[in-house]
């Protein structure tokens, strides 16, 4: 299949694995890591994202805890901007606020450090996927504790019916993918 022939969604679905019954019974895992091998499919999805936010202009990229590192990071170099890890709990040296976000069953805590955002910057945030919208919702009100503003939440996957994009459009964040799979 040539990239001429597919729009990047369909380029990059295509090279996004589903692993059945992982990490439960029922579960389809969309699995990013072979885009990931691929130099030339990574690099349309790093381009893509680029493209996307060249005239956007945030001042700082915000990652989450841990395939949000990969792209987000990737994607400030492109665009010459910072990168802002957010991190699990207990992960960051310095002084930090933290943010604790419901699951499934239990919870889980995100920080960032105190001086990774300053007021009034305007932030890209990163993800690899949107199940819940828990984990990008965390990182969303982190960010404003700090002043900044997130333009918007970015990730390659949108899982629809676990409504985590819905949920975050619903709390005022602006949220972009480029491949949405029904069903889990």
């Amino acid at each position: 299949m040539k990239m001429e022939e597919l729009n990047v969604s369909d380029y990059l679905r295509s090279h996004i694995r589903t692993v059945p019954d992982w990490p439960a019974p029922g579960v389809q895992f969309r699995d990013i890591t072979p885009l990931l091998q691929n130099p030339r499919v990574f690099r349309v999805l790093i381009d893509a994202f680029v493209h996307r936010y060249m005239d956007r202009r945030p001042d700082v990229v915000a990652g989450l805890d841990a395939r949000g590192f990969i792209l987000g990071s990737v994607v400030a170099y492109e665009l010459g901007l910072g990168f802002v890890p957010i991190r699990k709990k207990g992960k960051l040296p310095f002084t930090t606020v933290e943010e604790t976000y419901e699951l499934e069953y239990g919870s889980a805590t995100v920080e960032l450090h105190t001086d990774a955002v300053k007021p009034g910057q305007r932030v890209l945030l990163v993800d690899d996927l949107i199940a819940t919208g828990g984990t990008m919702m965390a990182g969303k009100r982190l960010l404003e504790k700090l002043g900044g503003t997130v333009i918007e939440g970015a990730a390659i996957v949108d899982l629809p019916e676990l409504g985590g994009s819905e949920r975050l459009r619903e709390g005022g964040l602006d949220v972009f993918t480029f491949v949405r799979f029904e069903g889990h």
